[in-house]
């Protein structure tokens, strides 16, 4: 069985502020640590569930949170950037299932430390014409290929918006959002005997991928600054229908690694890294 894991950090059992989450931030060696615990707990939970190959993917801002010798040595980890699937490199048709450690709620939803892939650049999302964060970008891409989510961390906010997506997903509440940067935390071992045992259970039972046409989509994004928009009009196929908006039809994955270029875009003109 093989099992891929998208591990984010905002979601992280324990963390509440940018300074938990950002390099140089001065609690953030202590919440790279806490992302590890998190990540090999679910780690654990794919072993006793018989998986014998497990990849788990830095998610997160610069992509080189998770220190190697932190890992639980039954997986293998990819981390640095640029990556062309960013949050899900390293999926492929081939794994049974996906699962997403420390993942938070889309941009405008009251969730911990929410926002959508760049805080500081994108307003809002939508697939189809339907909301989307992370959660739902990501859940609806490796469902084209064939690969189901079937657990996710994060704050409870997270958890509703996965639920929402797809509502065979076991979800991991964490902690419980009473703002952006407040949270009621769980116990830090409590949580991580559940992220074990939910990943443990979840994978018992893997379900068939939900069907997920393979016919072009629509990816929408409304970004803060007009220059971005406007500078993503040179690249074929984007429309822009107001001034701060961009819009591209495509099948997904390749759909998902052109927002990946468009987030570099961005990160270019804003001089800020491409995941916040």
């Amino acid at each position: 069985m093989r099992i891929h894991i998208s591990a984010d950090m905002e979601g992280i059992t324990g963390l509440v502020d940018a300074d938990d989450v950002q390099p140089g931030g001065r609690d953030y060696e202590r919440g790279r640590s806490m992302m590890a615990e998190d990540v090999n707990a679910a780690v654990r939970g794919a072993v006793a569930a018989g998986a014998t190959d497990i990849v788990v993917n830095d998610a997160h801002g610069p992509m080189r949170n998770l220190l190697p010798e932190a890992l639980h040595p039954a997986a293998r980890l990819i981390r640095g950037r640029p990556k062309q699937m960013g949050m899900l490199e390293g999926l492929t048709p081939e794994h049974e299932a996906m699962i997403c450690v420390g993942y938070h709620a889309r941009a405008g939803a009251l969730g911990v430390l929410s926002h959508s892939f760049m805080g500081h650049e994108i307003e809002d999302m939508w697939l189809d014409g339907r909301p989307v964060g992370e959660i739902g970008l990501a859940q609806a891409t490796a469902a084209t290929l064939g690969v189901p989510l079937v657990a996710l961390t994060g704050d409870d906010a997270a958890c509703a918006e996965a639920t929402a997506w797809d509502d065979s997903i076991t979800t991991v509440p964490v902690k419980y959002a009473h703002d952006r940067f407040a949270a009621e935390l769980r116990p830090a071992a409590e949580a991580r005997q559940a992220i074990e045992e939910a990943v443990t259970a979840a994978l018992s039972a893997v379900p068939e991928a939900p069907l997920v046409s393979a016919n072009p989509r629509t990816l929408t994004v409304r970004w803060q600054s007009a220059s971005v928009a406007s500078t993503l009009l040179g690249i074929p196929g984007v429309t822009t229908p107001d001034s701060r908006t961009a819009e591209a039809h495509g099948e997904l994955p390749a759909l998902y690694r052109l927002f990946g270029v468009w987030m570099r875009v961005a990160a270019s003109l804003g001089n800020q890294p491409p995941y916040c």
